[in-house]
């Protein structure tokens, strides 16, 4: 038997949270160290997945299936793609750095971290499930210690925002579930018996209309999760309310459900809905882009600038999806990392600030580079990162998207490019208001410079944005064969052919012309 490395890196946190919950409240001094080296589990089972990964090879790796219960298909059906690889490796990264940001958690701490470790869990399964049943089930795990995370340890205003955040989530995943149900009624007698296996649900014939109805099922709750406008509503209350650790995970892993979802199962399972509505999605995308960004400027809360910054930035993986390209897939796919590790960083640096200052309005700062320089450096690199400057991980994300967007929607690409310019906009005036000048309150000038235990979060991030932004080839080289394999899916199963920049044919001409 093949070591079950996937069931590993699921139940380990799992596992961890009993663990976690057994420790005596005598010893509390021991969960924060305790929960931080489980997290560290994960981590080292989603690095042997990286290296053990095939590149080169498109289809589903490491795979298991355990069959539960037969008369209606449901089994444990596991395994990573390109498209999920980095994803897992993002989500097992940021949970020990997240754990470690939460030393200014005081009340109820061995809730806080078995929640935290289920979470875990519940991200994990999430993206390697390849049984629509079992991607539900993880799909919603991941609502309760959100919403407990947000509304017992969140901010003043934490009990609203958690319940706007579960109705919203809950009534998409309602609307998935009746589509799961629908498609497996549906496909079970072209298929030979009830399933709920999504590779047996690839060989499905479905009408166009069932394809439009399941496509809108499905989006609803990614929709809602990423969220794309008009459905972001709930995202920056969620954030500006969400402890530091809350809005870490939620920015950095939880908002990619959505996105995820949408390239692994709208695009897959319903390629004629996918080409009818992609240019009307990713319209709604760009809009998403653009007043995200306008917003994000006019906000005096530096946190729900970010919380803002975070709706502009998802439009661009949605974008880059729906173009139905090579490129634009493939931007989107890795910017999905790219977003987690400069958001999650911009949220971890908030706050720090915030446990010393406890204001996150921007008048209230001004001058911090004067008694915070270390602070105040590791602050400008992240927003540049996120601002998309070359040699840093967020420009090759949006450079893939805008080239592959422009491929086949030329004009929803050119708007889009001005999100780009917004974005340098208010997070570079939002910088010059808080560091730049003089110490304007009497409050910032006692503040205390970053300390080891923080700077050693923060580096680990900061070596990433480097590593992707000057050498992003290893984790394009894993995400296109899996990205190539949708779209020549869409290709056989529909009249569309996807746009691409230096075919064989085209090479040729080039050659013989010089």
């Amino acid at each position: 038997m093949e070591f079950p490395a996937l069931a590993l890196l699921v139940l380990l946190p799992a596992g961890g949270a009993g663990i976690v919950a057994l420790i005596p409240e005598r010893r509390r001094d021991l969960i924060l160290p305790v929960t931080v080296g489980l997290t560290m589990l994960p981590l080292a089972v989603a690095l042997w997945i990286l290296w053990e990964f095939e590149v080169g090879n498109g289809a589903f790796q490491l795979t298991e299936r355990v069959l539960w219960f037969e008369p209606l298909g449901i089994s444990w059906n596991v395994g990573v793609d390109g498209i999920s690889l980095l994803l897992v490796v993002l989500t097992a990264v940021l949970f020990p750095i997240s754990i470690l940001a939460s030393t200014s958690i005081t009340k109820n701490v061995k809730m806080y971290m078995v929640s935290m470790l289920i979470l875990e869990t519940g991200l994990l399964g999430v993206f390697v499930a390849l049984d629509l049943l079992l991607f539900f089930v993880f799909f919603e795990v991941t609502l309760i210690p959100m919403y407990l995370l947000i509304g017992i340890w969140g901010s003043e205003n934490r009990v609203y925002a958690a319940v706007k955040f579960v109705l919203y989530t809950a009534l998409g995943s309602a609307l998935m579930l009746a589509a799961i149900i629908w498609l497996a009624v549906v496909a079970g007698p072209q298929l030979g018996g009830t399933t709920f296996d999504f590779t047996r649900l690839l060989d499905a014939e479905l009408s166009s209309g069932a394809q439009l109805w399941l496509f809108l099922a499905f989006g609803a709750a990614f929709a809602i999760k990423v969220p794309l406008f008009p459905f972001h509503t709930w995202l920056p209350d969620a954030h500006t309310e969400a402890p530091t650790a809350g809005s870490v995970l939620l920015a950095g892993v939880l908002l990619k459900l959505g996105t995820y979802g949408f390239v692994r199962f709208n695009l897959t399972l319903f390629p004629d809905a996918s080409v009818r509505l992609a240019p009307w999605i990713a319209a709604i995308a760009v809009v998403g882009i653009v007043y995200g960004a306008v917003v994000a400027i006019v906000q005096p809360d530096v946190k729900r600038l970010v919380a803002y910054s975070s709706v502009s930035h998802l439009g661009f993986i949605v974008l880059g999806t729906f173009a139905l390209t090579t490129q634009g897939i493939q931007g989107g796919v890795i910017q999905m990392v790219n977003h987690g590790l400069t958001t999650g960083g911009l949220f971890l640096l908030v706050g720090m600030i915030y446990d010393r200052r406890h204001t996150r309005e921007i008048a209230d700062y001004g001058g911090l580079a004067r008694v915070m320089p270390l602070y105040a450096g590791f602050f400008l690199f992240t927003a540049f990162a996120s601002a998309g400057l070359p040699g840093l991980n967020g420009f090759i994300g949006e450079f893939k998207v805008l080239l592959g967007s422009y491929l086949s929607l030329p004009v929803h690409a050119v708007v889009a490019a001005f999100g780009v310019v917004l974005a340098a906009v208010y997070l570079l005036w939002a910088y010059e208001r808080v560091f730049t000048g003089p110490v304007t309150k009497e409050e910032n000038e006692k503040l205390v410079d970053l300390n080891a235990r923080e700077i050693s979060i923060l580096v680990p991030i900061a070596a990433l944005i480097v590593f992707l932004g000057v050498y992003p080839r290893p984790a394009l080289d894993r995400i296109e064969p899996s990205v190539d394999v949708i779209l020549e899916r869409i290709e056989a199963q529909t009249d569309y052919d996807v746009p691409r920049f230096g075919t064989t044919a085209e090479i040729d001409l080039a050659a013989e012309g010089d």
